[in-house]
């Protein structure tokens, strides 16, 4: 708590008038309180907007898949076909789109599917096999997963800018600092470093 309330009257402190206070530590404290209101509003835009975005992007998949059943042609084993899952792997499938055309590809099927059985398979507007759309509940939670990470992302080069800035401003203030303490030096008489 002591070092929060410090930090606050270090930035109140440039705001009062004193002989002390310069011309950065002036622009310092506007640079910190618009890197607070930025950060706030940046973070909250971003994470917004990117989960809307990210929500939109899964409905728009959602309404453009399809549910086809397929027939499995071959057996699918582990060996032969790389396993997603332990429940499910890769198998050649067969099914016929809405205009009758026939279609043949590979699809994630349970293991325990044999030959001539039917599967569910998800397919796009042009018949194309497509992996099987994301819940609402999942889509929702990559969503703000993906908000809160663009939110994080926004804030994180606000502040960032602003230390930049503030480190830019100390070594302005350090280089001043040398400048006027070698002008003291030289009217007492002798020259340092």
């Amino acid at each position: 708590m002591t070092r929060r309330a410090g930090e606050w009257q270090r930035l109140l402190w440039r705001w009062r008038r004193s002989p002390l206070r310069r011309t950065s530590d002036v622009v310092e404290a506007w640079i910190l309180v618009a890197a607070c209101l930025l950060a706030v509003a940046g973070g909250l835009l971003a994470g917004l907007l990117t989960a809307g975005a990210m929500r939109q992007s899964a409905d728009g998949v959602r309404d453009r898949s399809r549910p086809v059943s397929a027939a499995l042609t071959e057996e699918a084993t582990r060996e032969a076909a790389r396993p997603t899952s332990s429940a499910l792997v890769w198998g050649t499938v067969r099914w016929t789109d809405r205009d009758g055309a026939a279609h043949t590809g590979r699809a994630r099927v349970p293991v325990t599917a044999r030959p001539g059985s039917h599967v569910t398979v998800w397919t796009d507007g042009h018949g194309r096999l497509t992996p099987p759309p994301v819940s609402h509940a999942e889509a929702a939670f990559q969503a703000a997963l993906g908000g809160l990470w663009a939110a994080t992302a926004a804030v994180g080069v606000v502040i960032g800018g602003a230390k930049l800035a503030r480190a830019r401003l100390d070594r302005h203030r350090m280089d001043q600092w040398a400048e006027e303490w070698a002008r003291v030096d030289t009217r007492w008489g002798r020259k340092t470093g």
